[in-house]
């Protein structure tokens, strides 16, 4: 188990939603370690529980891009007769499991928190144990657009729709939180389709959600030049993670960090 209760962590870092946009979070995380920041304890929401899983069974964020490089939306959200999301998740979660060796999340080598929603009780839950594959996935089942997921007998989406950074899920567990929002509001036209106004939908929810999580945080970081990157665009996710990077280590030196000094928040000697 985690064991959070009884020995508070040090340093926590928690990854927001995003979709596409989410693999600015590799970005940020190779800037964290050019800092000599490691995290003791993460959490991450949607495209956020993605990256927090797949960092904390041991890949380097670089390897958490490639595994996408080449992919498009359709390898992984299957066409579904639409009763309760227009696509299935089937495929994702395949490729979780082709991917990340460590199978529950208390197995992680860093300990993790994959957050989601509970419809049925209108409430976020953090998982700090059960597989993987489906936990994240039911981080990143955005309504209407993904089918949800059931754990437990209780229906799960996206964690985002209840607070798209997950703050409250560390705050009282670490001593110092970095949060890092990669969902700015962007600035668009006229929704084309229906993906284009569940997207858009989702983004002004997970605006204002994000503002009281971003307040509890020591340190939060908003990703401002990924805001108009679609969500669901896999297509310019180097320049994404380019663009997190950037934003990152400019945040980090306004917080007065400087290279290569050892951060006062890295955990090694």
């Amino acid at each position: 188990m985690l064991g959070f209760s009884s020995k508070p962590y040090k340093l926590g870092i928690v990854l927001s939603g995003g979709g596409a946009r989410g693999f600015a979070h590799c970005g940020a995380l190779q800037a964290f370690e050019e800092m000599g920041i490691r995290p003791d304890a993460l959490a991450g929401v949607s495209a956020g529980s993605v990256v927090t899983a797949m960092y904390a069974s041991g890949m380097r964020p670089m390897e958490i891009l490639q595994v996408f490089a080449d992919a498009k939306f359709g390898d992984f959200a299957e066409l579904s007769v639409p009763r309760d999301g227009f696509f299935s998740m089937d495929g994702f979660k395949k490729m979780l499991r082709r991917t990340i060796k460590v199978k529950d999340i208390k197995d992680l080598a860093i300990p993790s928190l994959i957050c989601a929603t509970d419809l049925e009780n209108s409430c976020p839950k953090a998982f700090a144990e059960g597989d993987i594959a489906t936990c994240v996935s039911a981080s990143c089942s955005i309504p209407i657009v993904f089918k949800p997921v059931r754990i437990g007998g209780t229906t799960y989406v996206d964690g985002g729709v209840t607070a798209n950074l997950p703050a409250w899920a560390l705050r009282d567990k670490c001593k110092y939180l970095i949060g890092v929002n990669c969902s700015p509001l962007p600035r668009r036209g006229k929704p084309e389709s229906i993906l284009d106004i569940a997207q858009r939908t989702y983004d002004l929810l997970v605006k204002h959600n994000s503002v009281p999580q971003m307040e509890m945080c020591d340190l939060a970081i908003s990703l401002d030049g990924i805001a108009s990157y679609k969500v669901f665009n896999l297509k310019e996710i180097t320049r994404v993670y380019q663009l997190g990077y950037d934003a990152t280590v400019e945040a980090l030196l306004k917080a007065g960090f400087t290279r290569p000094r050892k951060s006062p928040f890295s955990t090694g000697e």
